[in-house]
């Protein structure tokens, strides 16, 4: 009941138009203004500069420059497993998908129809899977990287609401992450096929990946695809495949018997890139 009732303002508050300006505000290049704008947000989420390969506020042209900050080299090292984290953040959820049903929080669930934006084909090889779902808080960085090898087939932009993506968020608001706004990237890989979605929420101007750019805008309310041919995309484990501008959050989906997760993740524990997701199913 908490959760519903710290929920309700956003079910009434202008969402598309406060994104709209965010991302306006996130893109300005203000120079000093933008610089305070970049410490502010520094004291105020903790980031942690010293990782960044620019570790200078003002090296940053805008906010969204410092949001999708680069990394020193050699910061978030590979784990020698087939399948790695993509991103830094903390683990909402992850586990069996019972049926085609994914697991959001007690009391709510929402299926992998409804994720993938509604292609029952699509969502038909991770029925009985396994999934996982990484929230990013505002001071984690915000590349999203290649869980292991992969070949991009199809890319999905499904439109929707843009509710927060925060944990009290996904415990109030049901169906939240196949009801919020998402970029669908279907890949197939040396262990299967598997699933990224980036899910959008209040604020997050945009989603990007490397191989289109900026997603969204355009935000035209209807579902848009794009097929990928054979060797069109092909991304290295650890490579860069998408960020936010402004966070979010992350859900993985794998077929049944392929994965097991790492024993030492549990929900809401810290996660970073490169670190040990799975291995393969004996």
């Amino acid at each position: 009941m908490f959760e519903r009732l710290a929920v309700l303002p956003q079910y009434l508050m202008p969402k598309a138009a406060l994104t709209r300006f965010a991302g306006r505000v996130a893109s300005a290049r203000r120079g000093e203004r933008t610089t305070r704008l970049i410490r502010w947000f520094i004291g105020r989420y903790g980031v942690n500069m010293a990782e960044a390969a620019d570790s200078d506020p003002a090296a940053y042209a805008s906010f969204n420059e410092f949001f999708t900050r680069a990394l020193k080299p050699g910061v978030r090292p590979l784990a020698a497993a087939e399948w790695v984290c993509p991103v830094d953040g903390a683990i909402s959820q992850f586990g069996e998908i019972q049926l085609d049903q994914i697991f959001q929080a007690k009391g709510h669930q929402y299926s992998t129809t409804a994720l993938v934006g509604g292609d029952a084909a699509l969502a038909k090889p991770f029925e009985g899977g396994s999934f996982a779902t990484i929230y990013l808080s505002p001071k984690d960085y915000h590349r999203i990287h290649m869980p292991c090898d992969g070949r991009l087939t199809r890319m999905i932009h499904v439109p929707g609401e843009l509710f927060s993506v925060n944990p009290t968020t996904a415990r109030g608001v049901p169906g939240l992450f196949a009801r919020n706004e998402r970029v669908v990237c279907h890949f197939d890989s040396p262990h299967g096929p598997f699933v990224l979605v980036l899910v959008g929420a209040t604020i997050v101007g945009s989603m990007a990946t490397v191989w289109h750019g900026v997603v969204n805008p355009p935000r035209s309310g209807e579902v848009r695809e794009w097929a990928y041919t054979a060797d069109e995309v092909v991304l290295k484990q650890g490579d860069e495949m998408g960020r936010f501008l402004l966070g979010s959050t992350v859900v993985l989906l794998f077929p049944k018997g392929r994965t097991v997760f790492n024993p030492a993740w549990a929900p809401a524990g810290a996660v970073r890139m490169g670190e040990v997701m799975a291995t393969l199913q004996p």
